[in-house]
């Protein structure tokens, strides 16, 4: 195993994060859920029902290339079951499972834009007002004219809107990801990373300054060129992490975080769901690990995990820790129409209008991780064969989709960055698709 001094990491590997698209273009050519809708099964039976799936976690744990992993699958309003192999960490003693703690990083997207929409409902905020109305720092923005050599810019012409910022496409840039040196070397400059990964001091990491406080975080944000006019490119970015801050102005709460407990975490029972752990919840945080070739490598423990100190906000576009009990529930509001377990969080027809494609008409995305989708209030929009299929993955392995269509509810729960590092994200949607086209992933 590599010792500390041995990495070799970059922001661009660790922080990035992308989308989850395999399992729509596995079950398009299947039946709609009528037949399955019913499928979920008691946990000692779970295993036998989704072969594929408990194979794939059965190799990578079995094979110690990660310590642990759950997979957490459900259909409609069906509780969900979960399958798990391995320990929180490989030092640990702690089984995994579906109430450990878990970086949910780029995960925290959809959330967000969740959030946003419970806004748009009400009337608080539009889809395509601009976010100058909640902060002026916004009403005049440059665009870089060369992003990738120079902070030399023209005037924006035209305003960011709630929609750009749900979509990707406001023309923020995002620290360390992309070809825009320029622009991510400013946002580094000026401490705008709004993640965090670990204590340790990871070389090709760089210094992870503190991020300022909400405000000067806007106003920083804002004095930074833009990598392209509004509305015209889909470009990956902290947009989610604006947006936060901006639910909390329009809603008038105390915090972003504040906010989130009331209007979701509450209402969906979602009580280990975080931006700050309590340390005393040490016994279910997992160990993240950084993978240099084979060699995982502890970089966030649960003795002494990063996440036990506040922020100095919710980081809207990758602060959430999670478990994969908690995340289901959150899926499970939006495959039924904004309901769970009886209760309306939000209208039907606003979910339907998230998990729809909300690209601004004319927007970019060729080459992107996103091409030929849309994306909608946070993640991705699946069309043609995947229409129905909405979510997003995190940094660190972790992944929580849905298919609106299909009423079915998936997520994928391990600790290693980068998650490119190994082919999970690939291949767990994979095992997802060949185990129910098989008539596997269904009830005896």
């Amino acid at each position: 195993m590599h010792e500390p001094h041995d990495l070799a990491l970059s922001r661009r590997n660790l922080l990035r994060s992308a989308g989850w698209l395999g399992a729509g273009a596995a079950l398009g050519g299947a039946p709609l859920a009528g037949a399955w809708a019913k499928s979920v099964v008691p946990p000692k039976a779970i295993d036998a029902h989704w072969p594929k799936v408990t194979a794939l976690l059965d190799r990578y744990v079995g094979g110690r290339k990660v310590a642990g992993m759950v997979a957490a699958l459900g259909w409609g309003t069906e509780a969900p079951g979960f399958i798990q192999r391995g320990k929180e960490g490989f030092d640990d003693p702690d089984a995994i499972g579906p109430r450990s703690l878990f970086r949910a990083y780029s995960q925290t997207k959809p959330v967000t834009g969740m959030a946003a929409m419970l806004l748009i409902e009400e009337g608080k905020l539009k889809l395509d007002q601009p976010i100058a109305d909640f902060a002026p720092e916004f009403a005049r923005m440059k665009v870089a004219i060369d992003p990738g050599k120079s902070l030399e810019s023209r005037p924006a012409e035209t305003l960011i809107t709630v929609r750009h910022l749900l979509t990707h496409t406001a023309g923020l840039g995002y620290a360390g990801i992309g070809k825009d040196r320029a622009i991510t070397r400013e946002l580094e400059r000026q401490a705008l990373i709004p993640a965090i990964v670990s204590d340790m001091p990871l070389p090709g990491l760089g210094t992870m300054a503190r991020v300022p406080d909400p405000d000067e975080f806007l106003r920083r944000t804002a004095s930074v060129p833009l990598i392209a006019e509004p509305g015209r490119v889909w470009r990956y970015s902290m947009s989610l992490d604006v947006l936060g801050l901006i639910i909390q102005r329009a809603a008038g709460a105390k915090s972003f975080a504040a906010f989130l407990q009331e209007r979701l975490f509450g209402p969906l029972g979602m009580q280990d769901t975080f931006f700050h752990v309590p340390s005393t919840l040490a016994a279910r945080m997992t160990t993240n690990y950084a993978l240099l070739g084979t060699a995982p490598v502890p970089i966030d423990t649960p003795k002494k995990s990063i996440y036990y100190r506040p922020t100095p906000f919710a980081y809207g576009g990758a602060g959430m820790v999670t478990t994969p009990a908690d995340f289901d529930r959150f899926l499970a509001m939006i495959v039924n129409g904004g309901r769970h377990n009886g209760r309306r969080i939000m209208r039907e027809e606003t979910v339907a209008l998230a998990t729809s494609n909300l690209l601004p008409a004319g927007a970019d995305t060729a080459g992107t991780w996103i091409a030929p989708h849309g994306f909608g209030a946070g993640g991705v929009s699946g069309t043609g064969k995947e229409e129905g299929l909405f979510g997003w993955s995190g940094a660190a392995g972790t992944i929580g989709m849905c298919n609106t269509r299909l009423k079915l509810r998936t997520g994928l729960y391990v600790q290693y960055m980068p998650q490119d590092q190994l082919p999970i994200m690939r291949e767990f949607p994979e095992a997802v698709g060949a185990d129910i086209l098989a008539g596997k992933g269904r009830s005896a």
